[in-house]
């Protein structure tokens, strides 16, 4: 269907050098998008951005620590002129600490609440002022968890975090659908990428997993793609304000 195909648009897509956020860029760009990817590494992004350009997509790289959230208007800023107008912002960047809540240090709490909440405010922010001063609408895609509606042990900070994309992407659909800007977001279950590895191969862990998902496995990027690709095209054009949980049932089940 047309209504799903993003030919003539650009997505910025943050954490987008590997696991979920390369997958998500990979989908947008077969969809028809061309990607901006930002990350802190260059090395990496040059490696995705070579892969990516296989889909005959136009692929730009920035590279930039978004744990400094009073550059983030500036880098923004940048992008745009070096690269055009951004029409799909993918808020995916993030980072977790864990320990106990009372062995957790204000220092690691205030990493991941600048990271996974400031940043994504900070980005969306810019893109919304640049979208409503050239008068045109726009897609935002954050990125939440499981840990948006629940919690898990010694997870405290990522699970603030996380609750608070739930309740940012609801205010700011709010505050923006007068100027046609959707606000949505993905929440993915366990997802096998390099970060999770070690958890997939930890037998006691990945039983775990496969015994509580109803669909008996995990997830991988290519699972979140579809929901992506809806969330930032013309067929969820009264669509905003929403999570749209990808996680094999696993929030379904008691």
């Amino acid at each position: 269907m047309d209504t799903f195909r993003l030919d003539g648009r650009r997505a910025l897509v943050t954490g987008g050098s590997k696991g979920i956020g390369a997958g998500l860029a990979r989908g947008l760009a077969e969809a028809g998008a061309d990607i901006v990817l930002v990350a802190r590494g260059q090395q990496e992004l040059e490696q995705t951005r070579d892969e990516l350009r296989t889909t005959g997509r136009e692929i730009g790289i920035c590279a930039s620590d978004l744990s400094q959230t009073d550059a983030i208007e500036g880098t923004f800023q940048q992008i745009v002129q070096e690269h055009g107008p951004i029409d799909i912002l993918v808020n995916n960047a993030g980072t977790t600490r864990r320990s106990p809540a009372h062995e957790l240090s204000l220092e690691d709490w205030q990493l991941v609440l600048e990271i996974n909440l400031t940043a994504v405010f900070a980005l969306s922010r810019a893109f919304a002022r640049e979208r409503i001063s050239s008068k045109r609408s726009g897609k935002i895609i954050n990125i939440g968890s499981l840990l948006s509606s629940t919690a898990r042990q010694d997870n405290a900070p990522y699970a603030a975090s996380k609750g608070g994309i739930l309740l940012l992407t609801k205010a700011l659909s709010v505050d923006w659908a007068p100027h046609h800007i959707f606000v949505n977001a993905i929440g993915p279950g366990f997802i096998n990428t390099p970060l999770t590895r070690p958890l997939v191969e930890n037998p006691e862990f990945n039983e775990w997993v496969l015994g509580r998902c109803p669909m008996g496995r995990w997830g991988n990027p290519k699972d979140l793609t579809g929901a992506a690709v809806f969330l930032a095209s013309a067929a969820s054009d009264f669509v905003t304000g929403q999570m749209i949980y990808v996680d094999g049932g696993w929030l379904a089940r008691f």
